[in-house]
């Protein structure tokens, strides 16, 4: 008999640690810049903030000139990440002409991802 983990905790609990109904979605962004990016990488960091900001996420991540790892999740306590983020973050990589190749990942819980 399997029990469900989520059935022992209490609301405020499952609040508490974002579990059940309070998970909190993201999801992984990778992209490959041109290697002719030289001097405009920062150009191409400010263009992607701006974007992400103004979908109301954050991000962490890393990158280089050459490639750019992120996660991203919203800027909102109990918000989530939608897949119209995703979507809309995919077209804009594929449309900008800094970058050679992009991915964006599922939607995962940002707080117990595996």
């Amino acid at each position: 008999m399997k029990i469900n983990k989520l059935e022992n905790k209490s609301k405020r609990l499952r609040k508490k640690l974002y579990l059940g109904e309070f998970a909190t979605l993201g999801f992984y962004a990778n992209c490959q810049l041109d290697a002719d990016l030289g001097g405009n990488f920062d150009t191409f960091l400010d263009d992607i903030i701006a974007f992400i900001e103004s979908r109301n996420l954050i991000a962490g991540g890393g990158g280089s000139p050459e490639e750019m790892n992120l996660f991203l999740c919203s800027n909102q306590r109990y918000g989530s990440a939608t897949q119209d983020d995703r979507a809309a973050l995919q077209q804009w990589l594929e449309r900008h002409e800094k970058v050679s190749a992009a991915q964006v990942g599922e939607l995962v819980d940002a707080n117990y991802q595996a």
